[in-house]
């Protein structure tokens, strides 16, 4: 079945849009000199600029070349429903009016040449992995069993060894000798000692009223039987 038109409001606005502006271009053209076919030729030009910046724009956001010839030809369409709304005497356009007009056939060709021709840089985003296109996991199974753990070695056996004999016992250093005048001596301070106190010497109280050497005094106590 064949699909029924519907009015749409944004086709008709464009519409409208695109005829005032095709006829204000076309006068203004007249107006500065340009006559027959050649004011009818400016509207084309201007819109198809329009459109082919409009086109590298929906392919090309940050192309700034885009971006400059979308304006300067939107900045002619608007300019010439501008000039036409009795802003301007059409009847005395200036000069500088009628230069733009004759130049804009050759700044329109550089522009469509260079919107064409001009590689776009698109940023492609990466190519997403799909889950089943994956390389599958491939599970590893042995039939064999698992080596056990190498055990270390038993240690060689050490012949015991005899154990080593007892040291023999060391005998304790004889005692040094003493003179029969320091016995003598020794004595008569232990007589002394025990006569005014009642009690024997102790060997360490002779030790120090003698201040001789520990063996030497150990040896007198041992002779005098002191504790």
């Amino acid at each position: 079945m064949p699909r029924s038109i519907r009015p749409d409001a944004v086709l008709i606005q464009a519409v409208i849009a695109g005829a005032l502006s095709f006829a204000h271009l076309h006068d203004l053209a007249a107006a500065a000199g340009q006559s027959g076919w050649k004011a009818w030729a400016y509207p084309v030009s201007v819109d198809l600029l329009l459109v082919a910046a409009w086109r590298r724009l929906r392919t090309a956001r940050r192309d700034s070349s885009a971006w400059t010839w979308f304006v300067i030809a939107l900045t002619a369409s608007l300019g010439a429903n501008v000039a036409t709304a009795g802003l301007l005497d059409l009847a005395h356009v200036p000069a500088w009016l009628r230069i733009l007009v004759a130049g804009w056939p050759a700044l329109a060709f550089l522009g469509g040449t260079l919107l064409v021709h001009t590689p776009a840089t698109t940023d492609e985003p990466a190519p997403a992995v799909d889950d089943a296109t994956a390389a599958p996991e491939v599970e590893v199974h042995r039939d064999d069993a698992p080596e056990p753990a190498s055990v270390p070695a038993p240690a060689p056996d050490v012949p015991e060894l005899d154990p080593a004999p007892p040291a023999p016992p060391t005998h304790a250093p004889a005692a040094p000798p003493v003179p029969a005048a320091l016995l003598d001596h020794a004595r008569k301070i232990a007589d002394a000692y025990q006569a005014s106190t009642g009690a024997p010497m102790p060997a360490d109280a002779l030790s120090a009223r003698l201040g001789l050497p520990a063996p030497v005094t150990d040896a007198i106590a041992a002779q005098l039987q002191l504790a």
